[in-house]
C-alpha cells in the first residue's frame, strides 16, 4: 500500500512553465517514487504518469531513453 501523505508546497506548482499536473508529478517523482506509486496516489494510469513525466523531463531539458 502506498502512502498518499505527500505534502506538496505551493512553490512546487507556482512555475507557469508546467501544468499543475506536470508540477505535481514532477515533484512526487523527484521524491523518488515510481510511476506506479504516483499513479496510485493520483488515481491515474501508470502510462499517464509516464507521459506526463516524459513531458516534464523534456521541459527540464533531460533526454529520455
Amino acid at each position: 500500500s502506498v502512502s498518499s501523505d505527500v505534502l506538496i508546497p505551493v512553490s512546487a506548482i507556482s512555475n507557469r512553465a508546467y501544468s499543475t499536473l506536470e508540477s505535481v508529478v514532477g515533484f512526487i517523482k523527484d521524491l523518488g517514487h515510481s510511476n506506479h506509486e504516483v499513479a496510485q496516489m493520483l488515481c491515474l494510469d501508470d502510462r499517464t504518469i509516464w507521459t506526463i513525466y516524459d513531458r516534464v523531463k523534456k521541459k527540464r531539458g533531460i533526454k529520455s531513453e
